[in-house]
């Protein structure tokens, strides 16, 4: 039996949902980090232990792997640690794996001869993330974290060796790795005790290179993590104090029901200003620019702090009527009658009788409204603006209000 193709679909969207465009792309960043090492890693596997420890000074063994290949295997082990951002989604790390792509990239079609696949596979990468930029949208701390991470140990190692070869061209000399290390952090912090001073022109211009890649690191690093700590609590600020005393004519939403994020499209597409109030910690799909409050709608402070008292209506559109009843009895307590406008939402038709008797100014019920449209277009009766206007509203204000 040929499966339907509503069927195969959704199959396709099952098998999509299991592996997000974020993983795929940290996952084949991370492999391309790998293929573009491997050739350092494959020359030190090609040797055997001893051989290694036969060896007197680093300079045997920067001649053995090569200088050049000390950059490959910081940019392969970067990228394959910078892809764990990616799976972060955060935005940072998006950035940093497009540029160090393209500089793998560029080196494996124009330098490293043979290597073209390598190359066309790293463009067709960076097309990818680009397409995908929109997936990689948040200001991540822990991101922030691995890009200092791998700047910092990047600058180290390029520090270390490069020392380490122009050793002979320092004053006193710098034979081991110990010397070494601490020339590069004295370097990179810009401290300069002058204990060892470079004496060649080489030596000086990289010892110029290690501070001014070292300024820019710290600054780049520092503003990594601490952007988005600052950024964060900025966005609180700007939501909770200050857009308190800004929102005026606007529009209360309790609740993240569908009828009520539909209700928030709705109101948006016309030009509506809203602020929507949701339990904490509940799961929503209200866009990341809302006016979003976490807290209980029924609570007359939470409902200050939303601007009850310059709204013009409080509509509690949760699931569950009885809150829907608090929302509005609180409401009215903060305002009085002569404040914002109250519209309850009945979830099951047999409340409706108790909704009402909390006096909303208009009660809207999915279920009696539903069965009258069905009946009347069954019936063939006329469906007008001012007949659905009844259909919500009417039969609410009509009846009289309890004592």
């Amino acid at each position: 039996m040929p499966i339907s193709q509503p069927s195969l679909r959704h199959r396709l969207r099952r098998i999509l949902a299991l592996f997000p465009p974020n993983w795929c792309l940290a996952i084949l960043v991370a492999l391309d980090g790998y293929a573009f090492m491997h050739p350092v890693l494959r020359e030190v596997r090609a040797r055997e232990y001893s051989f290694w420890l036969a060896l007197d000074n680093w300079h045997d063994v920067m001649r053995v792997v090569g200088l050049l290949e000390i950059p490959r295997l910081v940019l392969g082990v970067g990228l394959q640690v910078i892809a764990l951002g990616l799976i972060l989604k955060a935005r940072i790390a998006w950035a940093f794996s497009l540029v160090l792509l393209v500089g793998i990239g560029t080196f494996a079609i124009l330098g490293d001869g043979g290597r073209s696949g390598l190359g066309i596979y790293t463009m067709v990468l960076v097309i990818a993330l680009v397409v995908y930029w929109r997936r990689f949208d948040r200001a991540s701390v822990a991101a922030g974290s691995l890009f200092a991470l791998v700047s910092v140990l990047s600058l180290l190692i390029y520090a270390i060796f490069g020392t380490l070869y122009l050793g002979h061209e320092f004053n006193p000399p710098i034979l081991d790795a110990g010397t070494a290390f601490y020339f590069s952090i004295v370097s990179m912090s810009t401290v300069g005790y002058g204990d060892i001073v470079p004496h060649t022109g080489t030596a000086r211009l990289f010892t110029a290179s290690i501070i001014i890649l070292g300024i820019t690191v710290f600054a780049t690093s520092v503003s990594a993590i601490a952007g988005p700590v600052i950024g964060g609590n900025l966005k609180r600020l700007v939501k909770g104090r200050l857009s308190t005393a800004m929102r005026k004519n606007h529009i209360i939403i309790a609740g993240a029901t569908p009828l009520a994020q539909s209700v928030y499209q709705g109101l948006r597409r016309r030009g509506e200003e809203c602020t929507v109030i949701v339990p904490a910690g509940m799961a929503q799909e209200y866009p990341a620019a809302t006016d979003l409050i976490e807290g209980d709608a029924s609570s007359v402070e939470v409902l200050h702090s939303a601007g009850v008292a310059r709204a013009r209506y409080v509509l509690a559109l949760r699931e569950d009527d009885a809150e829907n009843a608090f929302i509005v009895l609180a409401a009215k307590e903060a305002t009085g009658d002569a404040g914002a406008k109250t519209v309850a939402l009945v979830n099951t038709s047999k409340h409706l009788e108790k909704i009402r008797r909390v006096q909303p100014d208009l009660v809207f019920s999915v279920q009696l409204l539903g069965a009258e449209l069905l009946t009347r277009a069954i019936n063939g009766e006329p469906l007008d603006s001012q007949a659905i206007t009844d259909l919500f509203f009417a039969k609410a204000s009509a009846e009289p209000k309890a004592s």
